[in-house]
């Protein structure tokens, strides 16, 4: 049973599998293989979103299946039922489950008790999905990422860059993450992922030669608290032009969406590198289709 839990448990074998599928659901669609034909899929959503949701249900669409959307707060889930006892009873009606949450231990409970191949769409420690998508955007435009060098500016010890980590570690490339130090992943992470991971106070040192300047918001989902001391302390970490100049010529800048403008990115250099962030965006769609197409094979 194949599950997609997280960038940590994921092999590099698998991860050039999945990768290695897209091309032809991108350059294909909609006339390619529908190996979800006559299954359906849950998708349990405890956060909000845009492009997760949209690209998961387009892809199981387009793939054959049918998708099955399932706000938390509209099942037992939201009234307390256990995750082990949710995921035993979808496991004997669907056909895989996406979940989009906040604890990890929920996502790998769900994966142990459905007996369904089970899919992290999101939780507070990684967000697997989305940073195989940056992967193949950055291929897809600039050849291997291996060797290459990828610099992450703003909350360094959140889910994207964590999952950064171990893309770099299995991949090939290095990764330098600036965050005051505050905002760093933990020493044990980084020594436990090994690779080459660099973490820095100093944006301008990170940026240095990079192929790649990637940002996300300074204010998770759950974090909303801690806001007005987030915009402080991280103030000095946006991406712009400055910044970008700093950077290997013809540097990729890229954004997991929604951007703030004038907060982790300003407006001119978002909208100077908008085809890029905007095709990365439509990406989310295809390395669906081909993580799906590899839990199913």
């Amino acid at each position: 049973m194949k599950h997609l839990l997280s960038l940590e448990q994921l092999s590099r074998e698998d991860m050039e599998s999945i990768l290695g599928r897209v091309d032809a659901f991108k350059s294909g669609r909609p006339q390619h293989s529908r190996p979800l034909q006559g299954q359906t899929w849950a998708l349990i959503f405890s956060k909000a979103s845009t492009r997760t949701r949209v690209s998961f249900e387009v892809g199981i669409h387009e793939l054959g299946g049918r998708p099955l959307f399932l706000n938390a707060n509209d099942i037992q889930l939201g009234r307390g039922e256990p995750i082990k006892d949710t995921a035993r009873v979808l496991g004997r009606m669907v056909h895989g489950t996406i979940i989009r949450t906040y604890a990890q231990t929920d996502v790998e409970e769900f994966a142990r008790n459905s007996g369904i191949p089970t899919v992290n769409a999101l939780t507070d420690v990684e967000h697997p999905c989305q940073i195989l998508t940056d992967v193949f955007t950055f291929q897809e435009r600039c050849g291997s990422i291996q060797g290459r060098v990828v610099a992450f500016i703003g909350d360094g010890a959140c889910n994207v860059p964590v999952s950064w980590i171990w893309a770099a570690s299995k991949l090939g490339f290095e990764l330098r993450i600036a965050a005051p130090a505050a905002y760093q992943p933990s020493p044990e992470l980084v020594r436990r992922a090994g690779g080459r991971v660099v973490c820095t106070e100093d944006p301008q040192a990170a940026a240095a030669g990079a192929d790649l300047l990637y940002t996300d918001v300074w204010v998770s989902m759950g974090m909303e608290s801690e806001a007005a001391q987030r915009l402080k302390d991280l103030a000095g970490y946006q991406v712009n032009a400055s910044l970008v100049r700093l950077a290997r010529p013809g540097a990729l800048v890229m954004h997991c969406l929604p951007a703030y403008r004038g907060k982790e990115i300003d407006a001119e250099t978002f909208e100077a590198h908008a085809d890029t962030i905007f095709t990365q965006a439509e990406n989310r769609l295809h390395v669906q289709k081909g993580i799906l197409d590899w839990l199913v094979s």
